[in-house]
């Protein structure tokens, strides 16, 4: 019987050790920066992206994974005898599923089935796991993708920004023009809903902003259990830090884990961003 194997995207950001233990395959989106192309977590890492982007007066922009890399990684994993699923970034912030689908048609009476995850970042991550943790116990294709399908509607993402600049520039947002060329000291709070960048509210200081993320939070959790929750910081590992310590303390999660931002997610969102990701329910 084949094997179902899992492939997402490097905007999920899961964590090494748990890409290692779940078998989870990445696809890296593509960080262009003048002249120069990278893959996404591979070519550059984080620490890197945040330095150099500091002292840039060129600024890098995002592309979507190419067919021709799905295309590898599936061809790869099919030698391997194995059904594959991929679970993959919003459409409405990339093309990946996209790439995917195209990818997908250039092979036959292959099972690789896809699914848009509506999300970025750890409510992405926590997606795959789900499905990654019964790929691994023996189930099978259509179970596994049930599962991230189910998962869809138990994740959410909210995070806090020190400027809608970023966001604005790359047409990664929706409905907060009304934030923008606020004062310093304001940190818009985002969301991802139904799959799409929103504005919902401001806050006066970092401070404010980190609690209002934990009130946010646990209003979309609104009691469900298990929880489980991910910090996500974009060059601000302090505030990050703070943060999974204040969410330790206020939450019984069976899960807390520390992420950084991908540099791809990190053209877009801009330094300094802290975001906490959840899954909740299942």
């Amino acid at each position: 019987m084949s094997k179902v194997c899992i492939i997402t995207d490097s905007t999920a950001y899961i964590p090494a050790d748990l890409l290692q233990k779940y078998k989870i395959h990445v696809a890296p989106q593509v960080l262009i920066w003048g002249d120069e192309t990278f893959r996404d977590g591979v070519d550059i890492m984080p620490a890197e992206f945040y330095a150099r982007l500091e002292n840039s007066k060129i600024m890098p922009s995002t592309s979507q994974v190419t067919p021709g890399t799905f295309q590898e990684m599936f061809a790869e994993l099919i030698d391997q005898d194995c059904q594959i699923l991929a679970v993959l970034l919003s459409p409405s912030l990339s093309g990946t599923v996209a790439s995917a689908m195209q990818a997908r048609g250039m092979f036959s009476n292959v099972d690789v089935e896809i699914v848009e995850s509506n999300s970025t970042a750890m409510a992405l991550g926590f997606q795959v796991l789900a499905a990654a943790k019964a790929a691994l116990e023996g189930c099978s294709l259509d179970e596994c993708k049930a599962l991230a399908e189910k998962a869809c509607q138990h994740t959410g993402v909210v995070f806090a920004v020190d400027t809608l600049e970023f966001l604005h520039r790359g047409g990664r947002i929706g409905g907060g023009s009304r934030f923008l060329g606020t004062a310093l000291n304001i940190k818009p709070i985002l969301e991802v809903v139904n799959g799409h960048v929103e504005a919902i509210e401001r806050v006066r200081t970092r401070k404010k902003s980190l609690t209002r993320l934990m009130e946010l939070t646990e209003e979309r959790i609104a009691g469900r259990k298990p929880v489980h929750l991910a910090v996500l910081h974009a060059n601000a590992e302090a505030e990050a830090k703070e943060l999974i310590d204040q969410c330790s303390a206020r939450f019984d999660a069976s899960e807390l884990f520390f992420t950084e931002v991908s540099p791809v997610i990190g053209t877009h969102a801009g330094p300094g961003t802290v975001g906490l990701a959840f899954i909740a329910g299942m």
